[in-house]
C-alpha cells in the first residue's frame, strides 16, 4: 500500500472519531458550553487534556528533529516550564477565580480600563493566531510531502481541506469538545512516540539497556549547557526564558486557560497543572530519545540529513526500511496532535474575539450572541490558513523556534501588562496603554539588534522578558499622580 494512501486512511479514521467525540459532547451544547464548558469538568478529564495541549504538531516534528544540533538542550527550558507552572497554579488561577472570568482579558480592564483591555485582547488574537498558524503550517508541509505533492494537489488545497475538517468539529461543542479530542490526543501522542521508539530501536538491533546506553552515549544526547552565557542554549537563559514562557503562553493565554478555568474550583484547577507538568517534562523526554534514534537510523543507513530538521521524523517514518505500521504511527501522532491544537485556537480565538473585542454578550439576546460566535469562528479559519499559506512561502527556521521567537515579542505585552497590574495599586492613563504595548517590542528588537552587533550577545527566549519589563516601564512612565 503506497504511502498517500495510508496516510489518507489514517485521517479518515481519526477525523470520524473527532467528529463522533464532537457530536457526543455537543448535545444540548450553548454559549456557555462553547466559552467555560459550563465550568463542571472534572479535574483528571482536564489535566489529561492539558498534557495533550502542550503537545502540537511543531513538538511532534521539531522537538526530535531539534537533537541533531541542540541536543536535548529543550530540557533545560522545560526545568523552567515546571517552575512556571505552579507560578500559574498558585499566583493566576486563584485570581481568575476569584473574578469568574470568562476570558481572562476581563482583569486587564477591571484593574487599568477598557483601552487595557482591549489591547491585551488584541496583542492575544495576534499572538495565537500567528503561533497557531505556525504549529499548523508543520503539519500542512507534512501532508503536502506525503499526500498531496505526490497527488499533484497544491499546498493552497491543502490547507483549505485541512482547515475546513477543523472547523466543522469544533464549531459546536467548544470548550466541551476540546477538552475530550485534547484527551484523545493525549493518549494517542503518547502510544505514538512509544512505539515508534521500540519500533526504530528495534531496526537498529538495540534492544533494552543497550538501546538506552547507546543514546545516552551519543553526542545528541547533551543536556545541560554552562560553558558559553552568549550562546542561546546556556542553561539560565533556557531555564530562566522557560518560566516566563509559560507564565506567558500558559498563564495569561486564553486558549491554555480555558481548559483549566472548566473545573469546577481554583483548587481542581490547581490539582491538574500540576500533574500536567511534571508529567509534559517527561513525555518531552520521549520525544528527545527518539530524535537521537531517528539521528542514529540516518547515520548507520548512510541516508543524508535533511537541511531542515523538521524533516527528520518524517523521512525516518517513511523509509523504505521501516515497517508500515511506523508510518501509521506517525501519521496518527501528527494529526492528533495537530487537529486538536488547531480546533482549541480556533475556539479561543473564537472566544477572545466574541467577548473581548465585539463584547458580543453585552450587545443582545443568547440568539445574537450565537450569530456571531459562529461568523467569528468562520473568519477566524479563514485568517489561519491565509498565514498558513504565507509562512510556507517565507519560512526558513525550524518551526519550534519560530512559534518561541514570535512568543518572545507578542507575549511580552501581556505579561508585563498583567505584571505591572499584580505588584503595584498605580493607576495609568489607560487611553495610552497600547501605546506602550506596540514600543515594548520595537524597543526589544532594537535592543536585540544592538547587543548582538556590538556585543556579540545572542538574545534567545530571554527576549520575552525583555519586553515584558519595556511594556512594565512604560506603564510606569504612564501613572497617574
Amino acid at each position: 500500500m503506497s504511502t498517500p494512501i495510508i496516510v489518507i486512511l489514517t485521517i479518515a479514521a481519526y477525523f470520524a472519531l473527532l467528529m463522533f467525540v464532537s457530536w457526543r459532547a455537543g448535545r444540548g451544547s450553548d454559549n456557555s458550553t462553547f466559552f467555560t464548558g459550563n465550568r463542571k469538568a472534572p479535574w483528571p478529564l482536564v489535566a489529561l487534556a492539558t498534557i495533550g495541549a502542550a503537545i502540537s504538531g511543531v513538538t511532534f516534528i521539531s522537538v526530535p528533529g531539534m537533537v541533531a544540533a541542540k541536543g536535548y538542550s529543550y530540557l533545560q527550558m522545560m526545568l523552567g516550564f515546571i517552575v512556571g507552572y505552579m507560578v500559574v497554579a498558585f499566583v493566576l488561577v486563584p485570581m481568575f477565580y476569584k473574578h469568574n472570568l470568562i476570558s481572562i482579558y476581563g482583569y486587564l480592564e477591571q484593574r487599568y480600563g477598557p483601552k487595557a483591555y482591549k489591547s491585551g485582547a488584541w496583542i492575544f488574537f495576534i499572538s495565537k493566531m500567528l503561533g497557531a498558524a505556525v504549529r499548523f503550517f508543520v503539519v500542512c508541509a507534512v501532508l503536502q510531502l506525503l499526500v498531496f505533492g505526490p497527488l499533484h494537489i497544491p499546498f493552497e488545497l491543502n490547507v483549505i481541506v485541512t482547515i475546513a475538517l477543523i472547523w466543522l468539529y469544533t464549531m459546536q461543542g467548544g470548550v466541551k469538545t476540546v477538552l475530550w479530542t485534547d484527551s484523545i490526543k493525549s493518549f494517542c501522542l503518547v502510544a505514538s512516540v512509544v512505539l515508534c521508539i521500540y519500533f526504530v530501536a528495534e531496526n537498529l538491533e538495540l534492544k533494552g539497556g543497550e538501546a538506552i546506553g547507546s543514546i545516552f552515549s551519543h553526542p545528541t544526547s547533551r543536556m545541560f549547557y554552562f560553558d558559553d552565557p552568549a550562546s542561546p542554549l546556556y542553561f539560565w537563559k533556557q531555564f530562566i526564558a522557560g518560566i516566563f514562557m509559560v507564565v506567558a503562553m500558559t498563564g495569561l493565554d486564553q486558549d491554555m486557560m480555558q481548559r483549566n478555568l472548566a473545573c469546577a474550583n481554583s483548587k481542581n484547577s490547581q490539582k491538574n497543572i500540576i500533574v500536567s507538568s511534571i508529567v509534559q517534562f517527561f513525555v518531552i523526554a520521549l520525544f528527545l530519545l527518539l530524535g537521537t534514534l531517528l539521528v542514529m537510523f540516518l547515520d548507520s543507513n548512510g541516508v543524508e540529513r535533511p537541511e531542515k530538521s523538521d524533516d527528520i521524523f518524517g523521512l525516518v517514518a517513511t523509509h523504505s526500511s521501516m515497517p508500515v505500521i511506523v508510518t501509521v504511527l506517525f501519521i496518527l501522532g501528527l494529526v492528533a496532535a495537530a487537529y486538536s491544537a488547531a480546533g482549541s485556537a480556533l475556539t479561543s480565538l473564537t472566544t477572545s474575539f466574541t467577548v473581548d473585542v465585539l463584547q458580543a454578550h453585552k450587545k443582545g439576546d443568547d440568539s445574537r450572541l450565537t450569530r456571531t460566535r459562529k461568523g467569528v469562528h468562520v473568519a477566524m479559519s479563514v485568517i489561519m490558513g491565509l498565514i498558513i499559506i504565507a509562512f510556507y512561502y517565507i519560512s526558513e527556521q525550524d518551526a519550534i523556534s519560530a512559534v518561541y521567537t514570535f512568543a518572545s515579542y507578542t507575549y511580552g505585552p501581556i505579561l508585563g501588562l498583567f505584571a505591572f497590574g499584580m505588584i503595584s495599586k498605580r493607576q495609568v492613563r489607560d487611553h495610552m496603554v497600547p501605546v506602550a504595548c506596540i514600543m515594548a517590542p520595537i524597543l526589544s528588537w532594537c535592543l536585540q539588534w544592538a547587543l548582538e552587533k556590538y556585543c556579540g550577545y545572542h538574545t534567545s527566549f530571554e527576549l520575552l522578558l525583555i519586553n515584558a519589563l519595556f511594556t512594565m516601564a512604560g506603564l510606569w512612565l504612564l501613572r497617574k499622580n
